[in-house]
């Protein structure tokens, strides 16, 4: 081939990928939902999207793909195509992939569109409890070791997450582990006195704070929250709290690394205008989740110290099947 052929063919490549950037959406858009239908996944997404659609000008088709604690979804997404017409619409878990031994892949693997919204980590209490605040519950504890009751659902879960926290920051704290099958389970046994303290997200909580069936103890974050904000927050019961908040559930949109950035820029600026829309906003306060609307350097700053905090609290509780060093994920602070 003639050096003149060959640089008309690279030309016509390059002109190609430039007006496929230009067109996009040139087609339906496939966003892959972690989570099954009517979970919090799910409702988020499917809130959202329709938004980021009329910015897009373009239609995105969801599916709900299940199985192996979402990774059969962000397997599927990884496998695809680096071009933005395959979504990945997921919350946490892939960031503990690695170290809890459920798969090789996480979020460094994609380029995160938008970080729509993180639930906080809330600390209740039943109302009997011999105490009413964060500081008369370290008391107690201290006072009456190995008998508070506290709920847990399992390695991994917030629970686990926030009580390995709390015995990082405090101390380790003797108290009694409860297993139950999810948060549900776990704050109806704690308003029926079945154990005495639970942690749980705000919104999974907030009713029965708001019927007066539980105590809030702690928000778990760095600044005061709307929905609660008499109870006290984290940073200002110990300052060793900011090393890890703010940490919470989180819900965002990903794309496979390597797609075009006039493609990843225009399902930005989409996914940021939708989660603006007072609709959408709406629902996320009034189910208590932290609206955060962030992508490109801050989202990934989030999504790093997300995980290295989330990683080592697990793995210095013993909860974890390998290291984070093996994985490159540096202990906080280091």
């Amino acid at each position: 081939m003639s050096r003149k052929l060959m640089g008309a063919v690279v030309a016509l490549g390059l002109s190609a990928t430039v007006a496929t950037a230009q067109d996009y959406p040139a087609k339906e858009i496939q966003g892959i939902i972690q989570w099954g239908a009517g979970g919090s996944t799910d409702t988020v997404m499917r809130s959202v999207t329709p938004h980021a659609e009329d910015a897009l000008g373009g239609t995105v088709v969801m599916q709900n793909m299940t199985g192996a604690v979402g990774a059969i979804a962000l397997n599927y997404v990884v496998d695809a195509e680096a071009d933005g017409y395959t979504l990945l619409m997921g919350a946490e878990n892939p960031m503990l992939y690695k170290i809890m031994g459920l798969g090789d892949e996480d979020y460094s693997a994609f380029t995160p569109i938008n970080l729509l919204a993180r639930g906080t980590p809330l600390l209740v209490a039943n109302v009997d409890a011999p105490f009413d605040d964060y500081a008369g519950m370290l008391a107690y504890i201290a006072e009456n070791p190995g008998e508070l009751k506290m709920g847990a659902t399992g390695p991994g879960g917030l629970p686990s997450v926030i009580t390995a926290m709390m015995n990082t920051v405090e101390g380790e704290l003797d108290v009694i582990a409860v297993p139950y099958d999810g948060d549900g389970p776990a704050l109806t046994a704690l308003q029926g006195g079945a154990i005495d303290v639970m942690p749980a997200v705000l919104g999974a909580a907030i009713e029965g704070v708001r019927a007066g069936n539980m105590k809030p103890l702690l928000v778990f974050d760095t600044e005061p929250n709307a929905t609660l904000p008499d109870v006290q927050i984290a940073t200002d019961a110990n300052a060793n709290y900011a090393t890890y908040l703010p940490w919470g559930p989180f819900f965002g949109v990903f794309v496979k690394n390597g797609t075009p950035d006039d493609v990843v820029e225009a399902l930005t600026a989409a996914y940021a205008t939708a989660a603006e829309n007072e609709e959408f906003v709406s629902l996320m306060d009034g189910r208590g989740f932290t609206m955060m609307n962030i992508s490109g350097d801050e989202a990934t700053e989030f999504l790093t110290k997300w995980q290295q905090g989330t990683a080592w609290l697990l793995d210095d509780a013993g909860l974890t099947q390998a290291s984070p060093e093996e994985f490159g994920i540096a202990r906080p602070g280091e």
